[in-house]
């Protein structure tokens, strides 16, 4: 199969938003989709287990005004993990990522996520199956290093090797792991950001896309990284402010687009929030994403407050929200 689609499909997606555990769910993706409607979007890391063996109507389902939608998978078994690519292909995912910068104990345990970093072999055999098994673009999130495998030269060996099995799009987070010693908050925080060795990687590299994240939270960031690599990932910047999303259509993308007021971002879920609460969803599962859509404004305080005492309650709905939105000044 030739991988030269493969490139095509990512190249002039310069943005996208991290997955990230209980965050990047549907309704979540469904909320920035009303701020942006070009950056890329992940899912929450699923596991190929809970694939397999579980509710796939409940994992993988999406909605379509969430495309462009990537799915992001942890395992290390590169039949199983082939087998859950396909399958997420025939969901209809745009692209399919491979997880190995998790540093979650669990994670290690189950011996994928940045444990994988020290098996670069595996990780390519895994990537070859998958790309054997689907015509989507298969690409690898990673960390720049693990524990005291974490020289450059250990990094572009690493991408060297899983290069050669034919992926062409990295996301290198740009902080090594530790896997004994630090919690996986503590690895987004602690180690330190080394970007020189990820813009070095997409020089040595041209021909691959590199695309940087970690600790990037201003679109002034996002250019001035896009000097050096072909995209950026943005993590809890865009959980924290939602909002700081509203001008990349414009910005990056070049569309002539108005960006939506926050005000109209919360009247554009309010449908959504009646179709998901008549099925029987709990208001609070839609709610807790829009919570930091006002973060820094006037306001704030007010309508957080409004919606964490009563989304809750019993058949809250839209009009929780509603009023939530009277409190703030537009």
């Amino acid at each position: 199969m030739s991988h030269s689609n493969h490139l095509q499909t990512n190249i002039g997606n310069p943005l996208s938003i991290a997955p990230m555990m209980e965050r990047t769910d549907r309704h979540f993706r469904y909320l920035m989709r009303q701020i942006t409607r070009r950056t890329l979007l992940y899912t929450e890391m699923i596991t190929t287990a809970a694939i397999i063996h579980g509710d796939r109507h409940k994992l993988l389902d999406f909605s379509l005004e969430e495309k462009p939608l990537v799915l992001q998978l942890g395992g290390d078994h590169p039949q199983e993990l082939a087998q859950c690519a396909k399958i997420g292909e025939d969901w209809g995912y745009d692209a399919v990522n491979l997880n190995v910068g998790c540093p979650s104990p669990r994670v290690q345990n189950g011996n994928f996520g940045a444990c994988l970093m020290a098996q670069p072999e595996l990780v390519a055999t895994a990537v070859a199956k998958m790309q054997d098994a689907v015509s989507i673009p298969v690409t690898v999130k990673h960390r720049i290093g693990i524990d005291e495998r974490d020289r450059y030269e250990d990094l572009a060996q690493f991408v060297q090797i899983v290069a050669e099995a034919g992926c062409r799009h990295f996301i290198v987070h740009a902080r090594k792991a530790w896997l004994k010693g630090l919690s996986p908050k503590e690895n987004r925080n602690i180690p330190p950001l080394r970007y020189q060795d990820v813009h070095r990687l997409k020089q040595e590299f041209p021909h691959l896309l590199i695309e940087i994240n970690g600790g990037i939270i201003t679109l002034e960031q996002i250019k001035e990284q896009l000097n050096y690599v072909d995209a950026v990932m943005i993590g809890r910047a865009a959980y924290d402010d939602p909002y700081l999303f509203a001008t990349v259509d414009r910005d990056i993308y070049q569309q002539s687009a108005t960006p939506p007021t926050r005000h109209q971002v919360v009247e554009a879920m309010l449908p959504y929030i009646d179709y998901w609460t008549k099925k029987g969803l709990k208001l609070h599962g839609i709610s807790r994403h829009m919570l930091q859509l006002f973060a820094g404004q006037p306001g704030t305080k007010a309508w957080k407050r409004y919606i964490s005492e009563n989304a809750h309650l019993m058949d809250a709905d839209s009009i929780v929200i509603s009023n939530a939105l009277a409190k703030v000044p537009s």
